[in-house]
């Protein structure tokens, strides 16, 4: 197996968190994937995953290869469509599908940018929750904050970003900021009830774990009415900073609570199962990618609250 080969093998390995995984993606055996990570580290010299029963992560050094050679990948990928005159050229119809509230708030309103970048291109943009039958619905590209090995074997993570506790500067100032996990269960969450959402989370600080079950008395099922929900008052809420970007910049909604780590969330452009994925389907889905590199690179969510309100 060539270099790029191998770089493309370790990439696909830890995004996907497998050997068997990333052999579906690639359309190769597993050990010939396990095979190309092993001689890449011996020729790098150095460790790239650590593997225990709990499964694969990258070490330092592994992670820092991976960002060098995914980027890699993508201009090798970008010059080939180059050399054919694709890149310039995409035209005919991108069909995407994105949650509301994300597409609401980091896909549309960026498209007028590549469109413009794009002039014979036509967008249709599904906003739904939930499953949804990717080749039946002619579906290119579908953003989706879910886990790769969930929706299907052929997709690449495109992004990823802290859940935090937020809410607005008057409910903390009312109500007083916690000033650790437990407290949170005197006050009054918006509990989203979603896939990886629901009322207990565990917090992580070093090397302790804390476990609190959230008590609210308002639950929702859609990520628009937990936002209208946080910035009525009604209480705090647990959720990535993608859903209140503009907020998060002006100080309206702020964080609170961040010594402790939350799990991350993951943004990933899933292709059709069966299907090759377009050039215009990638462009796109890189597109989007370097749009939420800059916003997280440029303070999104950084806006905090320390210490105690009076």
């Amino acid at each position: 197996m060539d270099r790029l080969s191998a770089m493309e093998a370790l990439v696909r390995v830890i995004e996907a968190g497998s050997f068997s995984e990333a052999a579906k993606h690639l359309r190769m055996g597993q050990p010939a994937v396990s095979k190309a990570v092993a001689q890449l580290e011996d020729r790098l010299g150095v460790r790239l995953l650590l593997r225990s029963t709990q499964g694969l992560m990258p070490t330092e050094a592994g992670r820092s290869f991976y960002e060098r050679a995914k980027r890699a990948i993508e201009e090798t990928e970008a010059a080939e469509l180059a050399a054919r005159g694709a890149a310039s050229a995409l035209s005919g119809r991108l069909r995407i599908l994105a949650g509301v509230t994300f597409g609401r708030l980091h896909v549309v309103p960026f498209l007028p940018e590549f469109l413009a970048e794009h002039p014979a291109l036509e967008i249709d943009i599904l906003l739904q929750e939930g499953p949804v039958d990717l080749v039946g619905q002619g579906i290119d590209v579908a953003l989706r904050m879910t886990p790769f090995h969930e929706l299907a074997p052929v997709g690449r993570k495109i992004g990823r970003v802290r859940r935090r506790v937020l809410g607005t500067p008057a409910y903390f100032t009312t109500n007083g900021v916690p000033q650790c996990p437990a407290d949170l269960a005197s006050y009054q969450a918006i509990v989203y009830e979603q896939t990886q959402g629901g009322p207990t989370w565990s917090f992580r600080k070093a090397n302790t774990e804390n476990a609190v079950t959230l008590g609210g008395r308002v639950h929702v099922n859609a990520a628009e009415g937990v936002r209208e929900g946080v910035l009525a008052g009604l209480g705090f809420a647990i959720v990535s900073e993608w859903m209140f970007p503009s907020e998060l910049a002006a100080g309206s909604v702020v964080s609170v609570l961040d010594d402790w780590l939350l799990p991350e969330v993951e943004m990933w452009a899933i292709f059709p199962t069966g299907r090759q994925a377009s050039a215009k389907a990638r462009t796109f889905a890189r597109f989007i990618e370097r749009h939420l590199l800059t916003s997280v690179s440029t303070g999104l969510g950084q806006n905090r609250t320390t210490g105690k309100a009076g």
